[in-house]
């Protein structure tokens, strides 16, 4: 099973991640996570941000989540899923999947800005920044919306419905 956490930066989908993954692994061992940046890292650091980029960075994503799926090993990807192709994609490629999309204001996300990300873009030191200079399309039609504008607790509060999904559906 392919769970699939999107949101912008900021919005929650790595913590959410990391909670949904530490419960299953004390039940299960088939699991493992894929975050953007991890697979980034992953393959060299060999792309940068520019859509091009991003665009090849999500195909490795679908496709390296699609093979794991293949051989029996339950997906988390905390990914900010920017192309809505590829969501198409995994949908009409992937047993299993189950989209999750984290609600975030942006307003909250540059108040948070966990990462400095938008105060690099406002200060005009950064591009491509999703939800400021590049467009975000929400998704039409998640399985999962958790609005995200509250505590870290609240959006924890919505793991046992992701874990409670894997124990039912997954491998």
């Amino acid at each position: 099973m392919i769970i699939w956490i999107i949101g912008l930066s900021g919005s929650g989908k790595t913590t959410l991640a990391n909670d949904v993954i530490e419960q299953v692994r004390a039940e299960k061992s088939n699991i493992v996570l894929i975050d953007g940046d991890m697979v980034r890292e992953v393959f060299g650091n060999d792309l940068g941000y520019s859509l091009d980029d991003r665009r090849k960075n999500a195909n490795r994503i679908c496709q390296l989540g699609r093979f794991l799926n293949q051989q029996g090993i339950n997906v988390v990807c905390a990914i900010l899923s920017l192309f809505p192709e590829s969501r198409v994609w995994n949908r009409n490629n992937i047993d299993n999947y189950y989209e999750v999309f984290i609600d975030t204001p942006i307003t909250t996300l540059i108040d948070r800005d966990s990462k400095g990300l938008y105060s690099k873009f406002n200060a005009g030191e950064i591009c491509n920044v999703a939800g400021m200079d590049l467009k975000f399309d929400r998704p039409n039609n998640a399985d999962l919306i958790i609005n995200n504008n509250k505590s870290k607790e609240n959006l924890l509060s919505f793991s046992e419905l992701i874990v409670e999904k894997l124990r039912n559906d997954g491998l």
